[in-house]
C-alpha cells in the first residue's frame, strides 16, 4: 500500500512502470529533466520507471502531472486542414483568440474547465506540498535552475517558434509569482497544523510541540532566501521542529520535564507509551516512515543516517511497538503492518487536542522582533567590549613593578653568644692604639697582641 504526505484522493493513480517510461519518452523528456522538475535525482526517476519504488506526497503529484498525457483536441475545421498542436503553453494559458491566429490554423474550441470542488480534508499527519507560488522569485533548485517541462511534440532543446514566448516553470504548472510573505503564509497555513500533531507524537508534550513548530517557522523566516529555493521547504521546517523538540535541554525546564497525560483509551494509551519508550532516533525514524509517509532514503537523509541504519532502526521500532499492540504483530506482511501503524498514528494524532499555532503574521512578526533584538544585543555587546578594552589600555601600567614583600617576624633562632666579630671601626681603633706611644709618667703600658 502506497501512501503519501498529501491526500492521495486528489492525486490520479500512476500508470505501470513501463507506461511511465513510454509517456516520458512521448513528451521528449529526459530523466534529468524529470528529476530537475520533480526535485529528485536521476537514479530515483529510473527507480520509479523500473518499478522498484514509487513516488509519494508532493513528488507523486508533480510526477503524475508531468507525465500525464495531453488530452487530444479534435479540429473543428475541414479534414484537409492541419490539426492544431496543443502545447504546454496553450494548455496552461488557454487558447488564443481566433483573430490572433494565422488563417491557415483552424480555431479550436477550448476544453471545458473541470467543475470546482472542495478539496477533501487532509489526514492528521499530512503535510501539504509547498506553496504553488514561486517564493524564490526565479531562483532554481539546489542542483541548478529549474527547467520548464518541454511542450509535447517538441524535442528537448529545440528552438522556439517565432513569436512564441518561452513557458516559465510557474506557468507550466499553473503557478503564479507571489511575495515572500505570501509564500511563507501559505506554507505555514498548509503545514503548521499537521506538523504540530507530528511533533506531539514525537515529544508527548502539547505545549512543546506548538513551541517547536513556531520556533522552526521563525527560523525559516529568518533564512527564507535559503528555504525558498530548497527542494522541500516543508521538510526543512519539519527537520528544524523535530530537532528543537528532541533537544535534551528541555528536561531542565519544569513545564517540559514530564510528558503530558496519556490518552484514556487503552489502544491509544498503549501506542502512546510505546512511542515514548523508544529512543529518540528510533521514534523519529518510525514517525517519518510510517506516520508521515517518507520513503527509506528520505527518512535516512532527514535523520542523518545511512539507509541500512535507518532500516534497522525502523525494524527495531516496529518490533517494540508490536509487543504493545497485538494486532500489529498479527499483520501478514511488512506493508500491511506499515499501513496499520500509519492508521493508528493518524488516529492517535486526531484524537488528541493539540494547541493551534499562532497566525502566520504573528510568527513572522515575532521572528523579525527576535532578530532585531539579537542584533541590538550583539551591537551593544561589541560596544561594551570595546569600551572595556579601551579603559583597560588606558589604566594599565606600562612597565612591570615587582611587588615588595610584606615584613614577617622570624622566630625560633637562638641568640648569638661569645665575643662578637670586630667591625671595621673597631679594627681601626685597635691599630691606632698600637702605633702611638703613651705620654706622661712612665707606667706600665699593656701590650696588645
Amino acid at each position: 500500500m502506497t501512501r503519501s504526505t498529501t491526500d492521495e484522493a486528489a492525486v490520479p493513480p500512476l500508470p505501470s512502470p513501463k507506461e511511465r517510461r513510454r509517456l516520458r519518452k512521448a513528451k521528449s523528456l529526459s530523466e534529468d529533466e524529470v528529476a530537475a522538475a520533480v526535485g529528485v535525482t536521476r537514479a530515483t526517476v529510473r527507480s520509479w520507471e523500473t518499478g522498484r519504488t514509487s513516488p509519494r506526497g508532493r513528488k507523486r503529484a508533480l510526477y503524475a502531472k508531468l507525465i500525464a498525457p495531453e488530452p487530444a483536441v479534435k479540429p473543428t475545421a475541414k479534414p484537409t486542414a492541419k490539426p492544431t498542436v496543443v502545447t504546454a503553453k496553450a494548455a496552461t494559458a488557454g487558447a488564443r483568440p481566433a483573430a490572433d491566429r494565422p488563417t491557415a490554423e483552424p480555431a479550436a474550441a477550448p476544453a471545458a474547465a473541470p467543475a470546482a470542488t472542495d478539496p477533501p480534508e487532509a489526514p492528521p499527519l499530512a503535510e501539504a506540498p509547498p506553496p504553488p507560488s514561486d517564493p524564490g522569485a526565479g531562483a532554481g533548485t539546489a542542483d541548478g535552475p529549474s527547467r520548464a517541462p518541454e511542450a509535447p511534440g517538441r524535442p528537448s532543446g529545440a528552438a522556439e517558434a517565432p513569436g512564441e514566448r518561452r513557458t516559465s516553470p510557474a506557468e507550466a504548472f499553473g503557478e503564479r509569482r507571489t511575495s515572500p510573505a505570501e509564500a511563507f503564509d501559505e506554507l505555514y497555513a498548509r503545514t503548521a497544523p499537521g506538523l504540530v500533531r507530528q511533533t506531539y507524537l514525537l515529544s508527548g508534550r502539547r505545549a512543546l510541540a506548538r513551541e517547536s513548530v513556531e520556533r522552526a517557522f521563525e527560523l525559516a523566516w529568518q533564512r527564507w532566501p535559503e528555504v525558498a529555493v530548497d527542494r522541500d521547504p516543508a521538510g526543512w521546517v519539519r527537520a528544524a521542529a523535530y530537532e528543537y523538540a528532541m533537544s535534551p535541554w528541555h528536561r531542565l525546564r519544569r513545564t517540559h520535564r514530564h510528558p503530558d497525560a496519556p490518552p484514556t483509551e487503552p489502544g491509544k494509551r498503549a501506542l502512546f507509551d510505546a512511542l515514548l519508550d523508544l529512543p529518540p532516533a528510533y521514534r523519529r525514524t518510525l514517525l517519518l516512515y510510517d506516520g508521515v509517509g517518507l520513503d527509506l532514503p528520505e527518512t535516512a537523509a532527514e535523520t542523518e543516517a545511512s539507509t541500512l541504519a535507518a532500516a534497522g532502526r525502523l525494524m527495531t521500532a516496529r518490533a517494540a511497538v508490536a509487543e504493545r499492540l497485538p494486532e500489529l504483530a498479527e499483520a501478514d506482511s511488512p506493508a500491511e503492518q506499515s499501513a496499520l501503524l500509519h492508521d493508528r498514528l493518524g488516529g492517535l494524532a486526531r484524537a488528541e487536542h493539540v494547541p493551534v499555532p499562532r497566525p502566520a503574521r504573528a510568527v513572522r512578526t515575532g521572528s523579525e522582533n527576535k532578530a532585531r533584538l539579537w542584533t541590538r544585543a550583539a551591537v551593544a555587546g561589541v560596544a561594551l567590549l570595546i569600551a572595556v578594552t579601551g579603559l583597560t589600555l588606558h589604566t594599565a601600567p606600562t612597565h612591570y613593578e615587582q611587588p615588595i614583600s610584606p615584613p614577617e617576624r622570624v622566630g625560633g633562632v637562638p641568640p648569638r653568644g661569645g665575643p662578637q666579630k670586630l667591625t671595621a671601626q673597631d679594627l681601626k681603633l685597635q691599630k691606632s692604639l698600637g702605633e702611638q706611644l703613651a705620654h706622661g709618667p712612665e707606667r706600665l703600658v699593656p701590650e696588645l697582641r
